[in-house]
Parts: C-alpha cells; structure tokens; sequence
C-alpha cells in the first residue's frame, strides 16, 4: 500500500499579488463603511476634531437617539417600507406574468413584443417627458408615483424569461391536458419552480425602491408626510454640509447624525441579504443562461 506524499507547498508569486490587490479593493470598500460606523457611535464635537478613523474614540448613543427621536425618520420608514414590500411584490407578479408569456413559443406577435421591449430598454423619452405623464395620470404627489412606473422592467423580464425556458415544456403540457389555463399554469407550476430567480430579481427591485430618492424630489411637493427615507438622509446629509449645520444639540453634530442616519438607512438590506444570497447566486446564473 502506497503512503500518499504531502504535496510540498509551492509559492506563487501571482497569486500572492492576486490575494494581495483582492485584499485591498476589500479594505478599500470595507473602510467607508467602518469610517461611517465609527462616525456615528463617537461624540459629535470630539469627531469635530479628528482622527477617528475605524473605532469610536468617545463612545455615545446620543446621535442614534436624535434621528430615532426626530418625527420625519419614521414617517420616512414607514413610507419606504410600504413603498418596498408593495412595489417588490406587485413588480414580481407583473414582471413574471409578461416574462411567463414571453418565454412560450405560441404567443402571438412575439417578435412585435420583443422588438417593442427592447426599444423601449435602450430609448427613453427623459425626465421631461415623464414628468407631464405625471402630472397627466395624476400621480403627482401621490404615493403611487412609487409604485406604478416601476412595475415592470425589461432587463428583469428578460432574465425570468431566461429562467422560464430552462422549464421543461412538459410539465406546462401535463398541465394543460389536465384542463389547467395558462393563467392557472403560471400561479401554480411557474412561480412555485422559479423560487431562486424570484429572489434575485426581487432583492434587486427592493434595493431599488430602498435606495430611491428621486421620484420624491422630482414627483412630490416634497412634503414630510410622503418622504422617504433615502430623501430623508439626503436632506440630513446636506444639512451636515451647511454653515450653519454644525451643533444639532449638546455633544452631537449634524455630520455625525447623518452618520447615524445612514447605518439605519442601510442596516436593513444588510440584514436581509444573507437570507437571500443562495438563492441570489443561482438565480443569477440561470437566469442568464439562453436556450
């Protein structure tokens, strides 16, 4: 009986400069986000002088006291938490319904619709135009300017319709002859079987809607009752950058309140990605793989 050898370490000094410049883009990444942590757990006027770069120096709570005390903050969280679960949810239904039906070789005047798709992916008619639909459809200042025009994508349609084709036809088939519609096909065969590109293309419509700020500044008369909370920071985030924007209240600034800010703006996503990175990563790569 042969005794297998220990291969012998060899050094490669490649993969050392590879490891090497992959750890520092993580470091580079990493630090803006250590900088901001330690931003908003330090004492206001102390981080006025300086040099807290990863850890606290005067350790407080006070600046996450002030944004959870002020009123705006949860208006701005409970409208981006309406905004994000009613918009990801209606998005994925609707996106999927059109990709379902993208993605069966029967539907009529498919060419039609996959020309008309993808103009409308690559072309678009600008901020102005968009603005008087707005005002048109009635949705200026109202809270389904949130919701409506992003009902529906190209790009995510076209990465389910990737995912639905790698389906079996058989099973639709099966369906059918069972006296199943297509309706009834696509709610209880297609979406049940489609789980991981579901998770990814929701997680990419849900940071979307988290992360938006625009729609209010643009669509809305800015009123405080239909703010979001990405809005919300960046109004704290330019008022850190006035003159008159230093000393919020004793030992906080506004510079370390709008750190606080941006923990809890993001602390949310990153809590909920880890559940869904399994099925981000699978669907991600079947949902790019064509027939």
């Amino acid at each position: 009986m042969e005794i297998k050898r220990k291969k012998k370490f060899k050094f490669d000094i490649w993969e050392a400069v590879i490891v090497f410049v992959l750890a520092l883009l993580a470091l580079i990444t990493l630090y803006p986000f250590l900088y901001t942590l330690a931003g908003s757990f330090n004492d206001g006027n102390d981080f006025e002088l300086g040099g807290v770069w990863l850890l606290p120096r005067k350790f407080t709570l006070q600046n996450y006291a002030t944004i959870v005390a002020d009123g705006r903050f949860w208006v701005a969280l409970g409208n981006t938490v309406l905004r994000t679960v009613i918009g990801t949810t209606l998005a994925l239904l609707f996106t999927s319904g059109v990709a379902y039906g993208m993605s069966q070789k029967e539907l009529p005047y498919k060419g039609f619709f996959r020309t008309f798709n993808l103009i409308t992916m690559f072309f678009s008619g600008g901020i102005i135009p968009f603005f008087l639909v707005v005002n048109i459809l009635g949705l200026y200042n109202n809270f389904l300017v949130y919701i409506l025009p992003s009902l529906y994508s190209v790009y995510n349609m076209i990465v389910m319709q990737s995912f639905f084709r790698g389906i079996s036809q058989n099973v639709r088939e099966a369906a059918v002859l069972d006296g199943a519609n297509e309706f009834r096909v696509w709610w209880s065969i297609y979406l049940p079987m489609s789980t991981p590109v579901l998770a990814t293309v929701g997680l990419w419509i849900a940071v979307m809607h988290w992360n938006s700020y625009l729609p209010t500044l643009l669509y809305t008369d800015k009123a405080e009752s239909i703010w979001t909370l990405q809005y919300y920071l960046m109004r704290i985030i330019k008022d850190a950058s006035m003159p008159e924007g230093g000393l919020v209240s004793e030992n906080v600034t506004a510079q370390t309140v709008s750190f606080a800010a941006m923990v809890l703006a993001m602390l949310p996503i990153v809590c909920v990605y880890p559940f869904l990175q399994k099925h981000f990563a699978k669907g991600a790569a079947l949902g790019s793989v064509k027939e």
